[in-house]
């Protein structure tokens, strides 16, 4: 079967680019040429794309993309498909038209991204494109990092770092669905009532030392299962946080990449996992995997309402810039999202 695609009226488009690492405002647009879609690929009119912390550290220069990874920006857009590539055995192909979010390989911040088709998902019932991309990156981080290949059971206390987040509001709403009990950290009052108006018991890390807190809060037994995005500066007190047979799930290193101190008798004794791992760098059969357990378990409840996105901000792509120091300023609670700018 050959490509095929809908006719676009123009050969290039406008992308977010950066040539050196740096602040936000290395960032600027250029004019690059469509790309065109290979062997199981879609290619993608951005309408919406969706902007996280990984693309604060590569614009950095501290996370660079993985091999064979479109080294510009924007890991999670939505918009409609206008061309694919001959598909891959296994792999359907979705239709000429379609609305779509997906999880990128990069190149997102642009007016047309290339996306493997497995790593597409329809737009939930009832969402425009703003609310579909601020879904892939979230979800395909929780779902794979707390729920596969089993979700908590009914009742266990999770424990998610950075509730205000786009992944904590994520993880907090999955959390609950599935019938375990979510515990947060967050850094102001503010977050922490949106946090606690989601279902979660909320602990202000500026006002209470999180371990001391939990330990009160759950008569000693401690959590099952923590999704930490701190690393280093909290690790010592995950140890602490975990009751018997508890895991410790490590998803970004914002505060630090190497612990001072671990108890590891306690993670000998309490019988403790400790893992982590990284989204980007998995292959497309693993992301295509992770889409269609999404698809199957998530999506009915994001076309329900029981589980809802939340949107802080929606800034036009001239203004990427200030969309990351907005981030980086640590003050917006939900999704920041970047739309194409009007044509003149």
């Amino acid at each position: 079967m050959t490509a095929s695609h809908r006719p676009t009226q123009s050969s290039t488009m406008t992308a977010i680019c950066f040539t050196e690492p740096g602040g936000p405002d290395v960032l600027h647009c250029e004019t690059l040429p469509i790309p065109q879609p290979g062997r199981g690929e879609v290619l993608v009119r951005v309408q919406a794309a969706g902007v996280n912390r990984p693309d604060l550290m590569q614009r950095a220069g501290v996370y660079p993309p993985p091999p064979g990874a479109n080294p510009r920006l924007g890991l999670e857009i939505a918009g409609e498909i206008v061309g694919c590539g001959a598909p891959l055995e296994g792999t359907p192909m979705p239709e000429i038209g379609s609305a779509v979010c997906a999880l990128t390989n990069g190149g997102g911040y642009a007016e047309y991204c290339l996306v493997p088709a497995g790593q597409c998902l329809p737009w939930p019932k009832g969402y425009d494109a703003v609310q579909a991309a601020s879904l892939p990156e979230t979800f395909f981080t929780v779902w794979s990092n707390l729920f596969m290949p089993a979700p908590p059971a009914v009742g266990q206390r999770v424990l998610i770092h950075g509730g205000s987040s786009g992944i904590g509001v994520t993880a907090i709403q999955l959390v609950r669905a599935f019938g375990a009990i979510p515990y947060v950290t967050a850094g102001s009052a503010e977050k922490c009532a949106l946090c606690e108006k989601l279902g979660a018991i909320a602990i202000n890390y500026h006002e209470e030392d999180f371990a001391a807190r939990l330990r009160e809060l759950t008569d000693g037994n401690g959590v099952n299962l923590i999704l930490d995005m701190i690393g280093g500066a909290y690790f010592d007190r995950n140890i602490k946080s975990l009751g018997m047979d508890g895991r410790l799930v490590i998803i970004a290193l914002q505060g630090g990449a190497k612990a001072e101190q671990a108890d590891l008798a306690r993670i000998m004794t309490r019988r403790l996992i400790v893992t982590g791992s990284t989204l980007r760098g998995r292959d497309t059969a693993t992301k295509a995997r992770i889409a269609r357990e999404l698809h199957a378990q998530v999506w009915p409840l994001l076309a329900s309402g029981t589980i809802r996105p939340r949107i802080d901000t929606v800034l036009p792509f001239s203004k990427a810039a200030e969309a990351h120091q907005m981030m980086e300023d640590n003050k917006h609670l939900g999704r920041i999202i970047l739309v194409p700018d009007p044509k003149a």
